[in-house]
């Protein structure tokens, strides 16, 4: 049997991620964003505790966090009710994730698609790390 060999004193992270996800979001602050949806583009990274005894090969469920569970929530949040800013919908995205015991870390980019002409995107991005 080939265990992997002993681990720092940091947990160890398996990152999953949800990548370029398009949802029609209630998003804006400006009179002309409001009771309409705008195109928004999400990708988010999630860091989980992987286990310090991991046996090569191991295929447990419980080692991960569900995608699905993840792309359900995101899209709840996205399209529930509007949100002015980018950078709200992406705090309650993190806060959400967070929930889960096994997520360490989120990085979250939220992107409004058709705002400019000249531009592919904009938004933000952050990252939030659990406090345990």
């Amino acid at each position: 049997m080939n265990v992997l060999a002993p681990w720092p004193a940091e947990i160890p992270l398996r990152h999953l991620f949800v990548r370029d996800m398009l949802v029609d979001a209630p998003i804006g602050v400006f009179p002309h964003e409001q009771g309409v949806t705008q195109r928004v583009r999400i990708n988010v990274a999630f860091g989980v505790e992987d286990s310090r005894d991991l046996t090569v090969g191991a295929d447990e469920l419980g080692r991960t966090v569900s995608y699905e569970t993840a792309v359900l929530a995101i899209r709840r949040l996205a399209t529930a009710a509007h949100t002015q800013l980018v950078e709200t919908l992406a705090e309650r995205i993190a806060v959400e994730l967070l929930g889960d015991q096994r997520v360490r870390v989120v990085r979250i980019r939220i992107e409004k698609l058709d705002v400019f002409s000249d531009t592919q995107s904009v938004g933000v991005e952050i990252e939030r790390w659990a406090v345990k």
